[in-house]
């Protein structure tokens, strides 16, 4: 027991030093790559990145992307457990997935803390992230036990059944704007199933998919079920292209999405992708003002602005646009940007500096393009000394915007909302629509006819009603259009990651046809 102990307490060493971390002190030196049950040592350090700390700019560790062996080491692994896994009944994976739950939740402000060091959202979202990550594993342990098929009675006493069955390996492929929470989204499902999942985090993010690996082992699931394998497109591709993968769950950009797609059709392989979004916020005259408010606030600026759902084309009632401007623009001036690792703190820094560098070229363009820039858009500076380097935006609002206009068209990926003004609903449901996404949508209204009308006529997979950007696990979440396929939470998800089997049972003669 003692050694047993002592074992677990140094996995997760890295989660002990927590408490009393702060921004601009970690350094990661552990091994980020994970399978067979452990943490594993890079075969070579060729083409080491440097990941950075966003609110410092400070180098936090090193990610070694792994190659065509250690990718195949990792993928023979999850296969291994994956023969074990899916041949225990539902109910005991869920005992397992409860278990690995119940540690995330005692552990949560620990691995919150670091996955702010990681990624540059504030504390107050990183620890809301988590929650929603152990609510999703416990979510599909519900699940796990009521997987079932169908019995089918035929002529003559025969009969036929049907098994849901598990796919294998499965890829998860994972981004930087909700690393752990992403990781949870798709192991989830698919170890409900009985599958196993070889995950790959964004290369900006590599920190804690890992941690999550160590819980699932603590909880109790058999050795390389939940691998994570680190690395860019080069890594990506090697997963995509293996024989003995199964499934592709992607979340990232269209054009990463598309390439995705090519690779595992090559091995008939299913996906699922969850792409970018440019999505409309329709706010009517007669809205709540004070909620519509909040919730282009909450459309926009939700970790830096970097959320593929974001509401970032806001349309507003000409009736109500200057008192709407003029609301949204105190507001927004008053988010409080800085150390995200202070519980004050509303804005964290953006994941890097090319990212901040690319916002901050939109917001210019935006300019160049007759948008009037009501407020932010500009490189923000900390008073603290040690965030000088890191990668901060004052939260922005445009006016004056037309549809053709860049940053009414692209997305952007940080704090910047695109205001629009409109006059009938007809008129505003056909421009909201004119986008080749369609991941989400919003409408605000008092008109509970309206709410349900828009609602219909929106082509988005998601359509909001007085509220934005909230995401219960028990829904499910995915896109139309470029948007992507496929689902994420909610029940129908275990069809993404399950498979179908017909058994036919013949009681009588077989027919004595030839």
């Amino acid at each position: 027991y003692a050694l047993v102990r002592c074992f677990f307490l140094l996995m997760l060493s890295i989660l002990d030093t927590m408490p009393g971390a702060s921004t601009g002190t970690l350094v990661v030196t552990d091994y980020l790559n994970y399978w067979g049950g452990q943490r594993v040592k890079p075969r070579q350090e060729k083409g080491a990145e440097p990941v950075f700390e966003p609110a410092t700019g400070r180098v936090l560790c090193q990610m070694v992307p792994c190659g065509s062996e250690e990718v195949d080491e990792s993928i023979k692994s999850a296969h291994s457990a994956y023969r074990k896994w899916s041949k225990m009944a539902g109910m005991e994976r869920a005992r397992v997935m409860l278990e690995a739950a119940r540690i995330i939740r005692e552990r949560r402000e620990k691995i919150a803390k670091l996955e702010v060091i990681n990624n540059g959202k504030s504390i107050t979202e990183a620890l809301v992230d988590i929650d929603i990550a152990w609510q999703c594993i416990e979510y599909y342990a519900g699940l796990a036990g009521t997987l079932a098929g169908q019995h089918v009675q035929l002529p003559g006493g025969a009969f036929a059944y049907t098994r849901r069955e598990a796919l294998g390996v499965c890829v998860g492929i994972g981004a930087f704007n909700y690393p752990f929470q992403i990781a949870s989204w798709k192991s989830a499902p698919a170890l409900a199933c009985g599958n196993a999942m070889v995950f790959k985090p964004s290369p900006m993010t590599p920190v804690t998919a890992v941690i999550l690996a160590e819980i699932y082992k603590e909880a109790g699931v058999p050795d390389g079920l939940f691998c994570v394998v680190q690395g860019g497109a080069e890594t990506g591709t090697l997963l995509c292209q293996h024989p003995m993968v199964a499934k592709v769950s992607f979340t990232g950009s269209v054009p990463t999405g598309k390439k995705v797609m090519e690779m595992s059709a090559k091995g008939v392989k299913q996906v699922t992708l969850e792409l970018g979004g440019k999505s409309p916020l329709l706010i009517f005259k007669d809205c709540e003002l004070e909620n519509a408010v909040r919730g282009a606030l909450m459309a926009n600026f939700l970790t830096q602005g970097q959320v593929c759902c974001n509401g970032t084309r806001v349309f507003v009632q000409r009736e109500i646009l200057p008192k709407f401007l003029e609301e949204v623009v105190k507001r927004t001036k008053a988010i409080a940007v800085g150390d995200p690792l202070l519980d004050g703190t509303r804005m964290g820094a953006l994941i890097s500096k090319p990212q901040l560098e690319k916002a901050l070229r939109y917001v210019n363009q935006a300019k160049t393009e007759g948008a009037n820039v009501l407020c932010g858009g500009e490189p923000f500076v900390p008073s603290d000394p040690k965030l000088k380097g890191g990668y901060y935006m004052s939260p922005c609002v445009l006016d004056n915007c037309k549809d053709d206009m860049t940053c009414v068209k692209e997305e952007i990926f940080g704090p910047v909302m695109s205001v629009l003004p409109f006059d009938a609903e007809e008129e505003v449901i056909q421009r909201a629509n004119n986008t080749t996404f369609g991941l989400a949508s919003g409408v605000f209204t008092r008109d509970i006819s309206r709410a349900h009308r828009v609602a219909e006529n929106l082509e988005a997979g998601t359509c909001f009603i007085n509220n934005y950007n909230i995401s219960p696990v028990e829904v499910p979440f995915g896109g139309y259009k470029n948007s992507g396929f496929g689902r994420e939470n909610g029940q129908v998800t275990i069809e993404y990651y399950s498979q179908l089997k017909t058994v036919v049972v013949e009681m009588g003669d077989v027919e004595n046809y030839f």
